[in-house]
């Protein structure tokens, strides 16, 4: 049963409205309720079909404010020291070792970074990491040879997509204390970026639906 709180905030939203990515931006930052500086997400709804590979989408990328928590980085390699891997932002490094204690059941990190050199290895462990979604994947850029960089791209803001069962992605675009004009500028980015990764497979209407909320507080739509 919705709250009090929740039924109050839906009040100033009009359901039947499309709200301008500014308009919409306001209005989530004026409907949160929760005590602590929440985050403001987004929901864009498209027109794929999940079961077919090709109209699955999974990536990175960056968008111009970041907001998201920081990434816990694990790199596995030996092509650089763990002096350097550390310096650029890696919170875990290692080899065999690493792989062992995961094999063990320990997934403290967000980000799994490696090289191909290590991946048969790695694969061996899919029914572990990959339930979680940190099998390393060269569509994410976590299979490279240049590790340095990488550690330094998912530390500085480097986001994760994917489309759900349900053909949603999911992503936090902002906080309820941000300046409007940066959280305005990440949605803007974001639809444009999930536009440009239309799969040529797709028939008709691509984007079917775009909504915008804080934390704690109703949905409002922007498409």
């Amino acid at each position: 049963m919705a709250g009090k709180k929740y039924l109050e905030a839906k009040k100033l939203v009009d359901s039947k409205k499309i709200y301008s990515v500014a308009e919409a931006v306001a209005l989530a930052k004026k409907t949160s309720f929760s005590k602590f500086k929440g985050a403001i997400d987004i929901a864009i709804k498209l027109n794929v079909d999940t079961t077919k590979v090709e109209q699955q989408l999974r990536g990175t990328m960056t968008l111009p404010h970041y907001y998201g928590k920081v990434n816990r980085i694990l790199v596995i390699d030996d092509s650089v020291s763990e002096a350097e891997a550390k310096k650029a932002g890696a919170d875990f490094f290692g080899g065999d070792e690493k792989i062992a204690e995961i094999k063990d059941g320990w997934l403290d990190f967000d980000v799994l970074i490696t090289s191909p050199k290590f991946m048969p290895k790695l694969s061996k462990l899919g029914k572990i990491l990959g339930p979680k979604g940190l099998m390393p994947n060269p569509k994410l850029g976590t299979i490279t040879t240049k590790v340095i960089d990488t550690i330094k791209e998912f530390k500085g803001g480097k986001s994760t997509y994917r489309t759900d069962t349900y053909g949603n992605v999911h992503m936090v675009v902002g906080k309820v204390d941000a300046k409007d004009t940066d959280v305005v500028e990440n949605i803007e980015a974001l639809i444009n970026f999930i536009a440009s990764k239309r799969p040529s497979t797709i028939k008709g209407e691509y984007i079917k639906s775009i909504y915008i909320s804080a934390s704690m507080g109703p949905s409002i739509r922007i498409r």
